[in-house]
């Protein structure tokens, strides 16, 4: 079991590393000086990298049958569905106030863009009210409102991490883009768990929006 274990933990920290090496700023400038014309493909060959590269711990994670440390019944079992069901929701309502062809990669290389800065602008979706990173959120209710044995457990700990840490160095990029305005916006809203009495009004966000 100890092996297994060991196996897990670095495949999901070998995973964590690359996403981490390949989302960092000094990659993309490196990529931008010596290889320009490629900068146009890097967003989509990051996202293909990460979603490949993730098939590894997954694998590990739902090969391993081990004994459930608990399992969710009756009530419970229906409240941990609806959990599910809402997050699932939630992140595809989400997905209209984002510029997909941006994050995928698809603007960059329609329109052959070579910038290492990120080219969608400052943007807060009626969910950024409450929280700064609403895909986090909703990706942590789907890891921890399930089932659990060892192997789920150690991969739900791990992902939970890499969300914290890489929730710290994304911000760090963002106050990079934005400046002061995502400093006034960190203050305001809670990063990954939304606090019902800390969050900004509707006339707030758009003021932050307009850089008021």
């Amino acid at each position: 079991m100890i092996s297994q274990i060991v196996v897990l933990v670095v495949s999901w920290i070998f995973y964590f590393l690359i996403h981490s090496l390949l989302a960092s700023i000094a990659v993309k400038q490196l990529v931008a000086t010596h290889w320009p014309a490629a900068m146009a493909y890097y967003r989509l060959f990051f996202n293909l990298v990460a979603v490949l590269l993730l098939a590894l711990p997954l694998w590990f994670t739902l090969a391993w049958t081990g004994d459930w440390l608990w399992q969710w019944t009756g009530v419970a079992s229906w409240i941990v569905t609806g959990i599910n069901v809402l997050a699932i929701l939630g992140f595809v309502w989400s997905l209209r106030f984002y510029d997909m062809h941006e994050f995928i990669g698809f603007r960059q290389l329609s329109e052959q863009l070579k910038s290492v800065d990120d080219q969608e602008h400052f943007q807060l979706s009626p969910l950024h009210r409450w929280v700064r990173h609403p895909w986090y959120f909703f990706a942590l209710l789907l890891i921890w409102a399930r089932d659990m044995n060892l192997a789920m457990l150690i991969s739900s700990v791990m992902m939970t991490l890499y969300f914290v840490i890489g929730s710290w160095f994304e911000e760090r990029k963002l106050v990079r883009y934005h400046g002061e305005r995502y400093r006034q916006y960190k203050k305001m809203v809670p990063g990954l768990i939304p606090l019902p009495w800390k969050h900004i009004s509707e006339t707030d966000r758009k003021k932050l929006l307009d850089g008021d």
